[in-house]
């Protein structure tokens, strides 16, 4: 039998997590890139990646404040910024693409490299970069019960942490894209020559936007790396990239709280499936016998492939989006 108030519960934890909380930051950045820019960045991991080791590395290594490799970590993120966007932002959108996966592996592979052991961890992680953090936890006791769902006291803080900067994240958001400089950006989103035309100099308004959602990214990293008290090179892989595509999409690309919602019903749908299904192939007579519980991690993937090969469908532009949002125009 299937337990659903288990799949729920599962769901609901999942929906506030940590990882909802990284997803949310990712796509948040990738909506200042794609939804309201244009930008065509699949290496939005690998900002979340210099942000966490940036920060990790810092503190573990260099005795830094907490405090001190947060902002290193952001500035990780505007450097990479500046690094893969002086020479491709000039160029069609597909230069920038191209540019930064390839970058976001590549930096995957430099801190996994054991000659970079005693820097980075190799392929070991990082850790011992926590402790202020965890020091700073005013949740302490062991479990707490918020809306029938037990929570830990360090994973309650770290919920806390991580969305009030998410909150932060998306009131910057909202303020800027009423600006007059988040105009411009729509302005050149929907036709960059028109933009030029009018003396905006686009290439500054794109290293800005890439900029400013490489911080994102990058705070995603380094909100994610307090909460697990880790850093594992392996964990910033390309398909995290595509996940955030995933939870923007979902949401509503063009759209202030289409990131955060569409993460955390990307989450939600993701941990329910698996519970689902560790439950219909466990026990003696077990609801999908055909299925092997080792298929488990790949077919919940499935599922929800279906779910988002059906919402694109029927409603391409995500639930708070518009059908233009999503329609970039490749330049």
């Amino acid at each position: 039998m299937i337990d659903f108030g288990q799949l729920l519960t599962v769901g609901f934890t999942q929906l506030i997590g940590p990882s909802a909380i990284f997803f949310a930051l990712l796509a948040l950045g990738l909506n200042i890139h794609f939804g309201y820019t244009g930008l065509l960045n699949f290496g939005q991991i690998g900002f979340a990646l210099v942000g966490a080791y940036g920060m990790g590395i810092s503190v573990a290594n260099y005795g830094a404040p907490l405090w001190l490799g947060v902002l290193i970590g952001m500035a990780c993120g505007v450097a990479l910024a500046l690094i893969l966007g002086i020479p491709t932002l000039r160029l069609r959108a597909d230069y920038l693409a191209i540019v930064t996966i390839a970058a976001s592996e590549i930096l995957r592979l430099i801190t996994r490299s054991t000659s970079q052991t005693g820097f980075t961890g190799g392929t070991q992680g990082l850790t011992g970069f926590g402790d202020a953090f965890a020091a700073a936890n005013p949740f302490t006791q062991p479990t707490y019960n918020i809306l029938g769902l037990t929570v830990r006291g360090p994973d309650l803080w770290s919920i806390v942490v991580g969305w009030t900067v998410v909150g932060l994240c998306v009131l910057l958001t909202w303020l800027l894209v009423r600006s007059p400089w988040g105009r411009v950006l729509k302005a050149i989103r929907e036709d960059e020559d028109a933009a030029r035309a009018l003396g905006k100099n686009v290439f500054a308004y794109k290293m800005q936007a890439l900029a400013l959602g490489g911080v994102f990214g990058a705070l995603g990293g380094i909100v994610f790396a307090l909460a697990t008290q880790s850093l594992t090179p392996d964990f910033y892989s390309p398909p995290q990239t595509f996940f955030a595509y995933a939870a923007l999409i979902l949401g509503g690309a063009g759209r202030v709280f289409g990131p955060v919602v569409g993460a955390m019903l990307f989450w939600f749908l993701l941990s329910v499936s698996d519970a689902f299904l560790r439950q219909a192939t466990a026990g003696e007579n077990p609801l999908l016998p055909f299925i092997s519980s080792q298929d488990v991690g790949a077919i919940r993937f499935v599922l929800v492939g279906v779910f988002l090969g059906l919402m694109m469908v029927f409603r391409p532009q995500g639930i708070f989006g518009r059908r233009r949002e999503v329609l970039g125009d490749g330049r």
